[in-house]
């Protein structure tokens, strides 16, 4: 039995390494893996013996409705009965090229005034063709090359730089955007989800990580997936590193040495502007030459970070939901419970005895899911109770397959990240967002107001 885990994971560490080598060289990878079905399995079903089928329903078009009257020729002495209406939405596209004529006027100072061109308009191309090649690059994943095309054939007069200018130059706006949406969700947020994926971004492997509730959705490219990164994207846009009760609290929690949190607490100065301020402060406090573990300079940077989250008033008792990746777990936090049933049904068996103790186990999860969404419409104290010590009872049980009882240790270790929705019901509204690939490319194409993209070419 032992053998055959070992070969099961050394089959999965040669699945993912072609996996790896197939998207270095372009080259389709294998199929997702179908979810595990746990959310729509807890659902209720419709009530009656058959579900009433949906209608189509009424078209309602998405642009302002223009009237035209249609007349026609009648014999003489007929009655008119009013009008028949019939919607018909078509699309037209045109080439438009306006030419404004800017007042100048020369002060009694010797100072020229020219009136000012309208809103949009960036070097010699209206606001309308710019959104037109970003939707197209970007949401159809339309090349370069074939935008061109396009809109040479519609005639207008435009190469291939300046499309690539139209795509890139003075972008900004949307930064500033996600910088302001990803601020206002952390200030107002009572709880979060959090997940990253890989991503490629200027020629380089990167990492997106996604931060969102039911209210906003931010999306964010760098290079790292360490907790000094997911701290440093929470201080959303700031730059500063502050030591507080937040700060110093963390730092104890992770094991600094005392000396260490009381030199930065009787410290004068408590706020740095940025990076090289902070680190020449730990500099002259004797912390960046030390070889010890944990690594003081990290610890006491990662502890910065959160006080400057907590001085910005972000996350303020807000809690954390994540998959239990360890660069998430800061503050009030809380685990998935859709991954956490993931790692059962991803488990790989070998006899029947194992996939009927597996799929036992999975169906009392998915029985507890269930119950834990009617406690989060219905909270009481006894209900709480009751489902603690049922958590108990699932995972304290002994099957006889040695790598599932394994599992359900750990998955009874994480007992209060896993039982925080018995305090937070709330966060039991959705699953931890996981963006693929496929999914990081579509955000590109959403320009629209609301929807933030930042880190991107």
């Amino acid at each position: 039995m032992e053998l055959l885990g070992e070969l099961a994971e050394l089959k999965r560490i040669v699945a993912a390494q072609r996996d790896e080598i197939a998207r270095l060289k372009g080259l389709k990878g294998r199929p997702s893996i179908k979810p595990s079905g746990m959310e729509n399995a807890t659902e209720p079903k419709p009530g009656g013996k058959r579900a009433k089928r949906r209608g189509r329903g009424k078209v309602t078009p998405r642009v302002a409705l223009e009237t035209k009257v249609l007349r026609v020729a009648v014999p003489q002495g007929s009655q008119f009965k009013g009008y028949e209406p019939y919607q018909v939405q078509d699309l037209v596209l045109t080439a438009r090229v306006m030419c404004y004529r800017r007042e100048r006027w020369l002060t009694p100072d010797g100072e020229t005034i020219v009136a000012p061109l309208p809103g949009g308009i960036r070097g010699h191309f209206g606001p309308e063709l710019r959104r037109f090649v970003l939707m197209q690059h970007h949401q159809g994943q339309v090349t370069v090359e074939r935008l061109v095309t396009l809109l040479q054939a519609i005639g207008v007069s435009i190469s291939k730089r300046q499309v690539m200018r139209l795509l890139i130059d003075e972008q900004d706006d949307f930064l500033t955007e996600s910088r302001e949406v990803l601020r206002a969700g952390l200030e107002t947020a009572d709880w979060v989800t959090v997940d990253d994926t890989g991503a490629r971004h200027g020629g380089a492997n990167a990492v997106c990580t996604q931060i969102g509730n039911d209210t906003f959705a931010w999306f964010g490219t760098t290079g790292s997936k360490s907790r000094l990164n997911f701290l440093d994207l929470l201080r959303a846009g700031h730059t500063d590193y502050v030591i507080n009760d937040a700060a110093l609290d963390y730092m104890r929690d992770h094991v600094l040495a005392g000396t260490f949190v009381q030199r930065l607490a009787n410290h004068e100065q408590r706020q740095f502007a940025d990076e090289k301020a902070w680190m020449h402060h730990l500099e002259q406090l004797g912390l960046t030459g030390l070889q010890v573990t944990p690594d003081p300079v990290r610890v006491a940077t990662e502890g910065a970070l959160w006080g400057a989250v907590s001085a910005h008033r972000f996350l303020c008792e807000a809690v954390v939901v994540s998959d239990d990746a360890g660069q998430f777990n800061v503050g009030h936090h809380a685990l998935c419970w859709v991954h956490a049933e993931r790692l059962v049904h991803k488990l790989e068996t070998f006899t029947n005895q194992q996939r009927r103790a597996q799929q036992h186990v999975r169906g009392l999860i998915w029985w507890f899911y269930a119950d834990l969404k009617a406690y989060r419409l219905d909270p009481t104290p006894r209900r709480r109770s009751e489902l603690r010590a049922r958590f108990d009872r699932i995972f304290q049980r002994h099957t006889g397959f040695a790598t599932l009882d394994r599992l359900l240790q750990r998955l009874h270790a994480n007992k209060a990240e896993l039982l925080m929705v018995l305090d937070h019901p709330e966060i039991l509204q959705t699953a931890v967002l996981k963006p693929t690939e496929d999914f990081f490319i579509g955000v590109l194409g959403l320009i629209p107001r609301g929807v933030p993209i930042e880190g991107i070419e």
